[in-house]
């Protein structure tokens, strides 16, 4: 059980430093994620400083693991024929030892993801991104959400995502109202974004491959996991200011990434 429940607060300047060696480092990270959100989640890749690819055959799946730097699962479009491969690409990940995050979208509305989502654990996955109804679940409490939905808060999470941290030995993430990163013993808090996020398909989905990006940072995971939320929200925040609805939201989003990366 958790140890420490103080919620700490990212400084800025730990995640401007966690940011410029994203854009050093520029990881490689393999995504097999929603069929809805591809385009979107490659685009914010590149633009926050890492590499996307979007592989999905099983045998190019197994070859490319010992070549990623980093691995997101997203079971958003999820068939039971996909299941094989999204299985032994974390296997795989597990065995080169490289950072896989998994993405529970709506588990414990839908059996097959469900079930699946709960047997991937069992792969340790290094992050658990989700909102706070999907991290319930998968620590063992009843659903209270409508997929990518819910009515639960952050806050009410987090003893869940705690004790969820410290079974699966993983970093969990639950993304609301505001965002808390913890490892079972620490937590972090990153404030911000904008509502906007949520009237734009693949926000969270992208969130999670950029969490897979910054996992392959060098130094505390935890704090490079939380420098990518605190990334997310920064660039939110810039999108809102120059947007006039979703549509543009969206684009100016990408250039907040960019934005954020280039910043000395």
């Amino acid at each position: 059980m958790p140890t420490d429940t103080a919620i700490l607060e990212l400084e800025s300047l730990t995640a401007e430093q966690a940011i410029a060696q994203l854009a050093v480092r520029s990881p490689l990270i393999h995504c097999i994620t929603n069929t809805v959100v591809q385009n979107f989640t490659a685009n914010m890749l590149l633009a926050a400083g890492a590499i996307p690819a979007m592989i999905i055959d099983p045998s190019e799946c197994q070859e490319f693991a010992a070549v990623a730097d980093g691995l997101l699962l997203n079971v958003g479009t999820l068939h039971h024929e996909h299941c094989p491969t999204y299985y032994h690409a974390a296997e795989n990940a597990h065995r080169f030892a490289k950072p896989w995050v998994l993405d529970p979208v709506a588990v414990g509305g839908l059996t097959l993801r469900t079930e699946f989502c709960r047997k991937l654990l069992a792969l340790r996955p290094s992050i658990i991104r989700g909102n706070a109804s999907e991290i319930s679940v998968l620590a063992g409490e009843a659903a209270t959400g409508r997929g990518p939905e819910t009515q639960m808060s952050t806050e009410q999470a987090l003893a869940a995502a705690q004790q969820l941290a410290t079974h699966a030995e993983s970093i969990v993430v639950i993304t609301g109202e505001y965002d808390l990163i913890t490892d079972g013993q620490r937590t972090y808090k990153v404030s911000g974004g904008s509502a906007l996020a949520t009237r734009v398909t693949g926000a969270g989905c992208a969130l999670s491959a950029l969490c897979a990006a910054f996992a392959t940072l060098g130094g505390d995971r935890l704090i490079n996991v939380a420098s990518g939320c605190w990334m997310m929200s920064r660039a939110a925040e810039y999108a809102a200011q120059h947007a006039v609805g979703p549509g543009t939201f969206a684009m100016h989003l990408l250039d907040g990434f960019a934005q954020l990366r280039a910043a000395p």
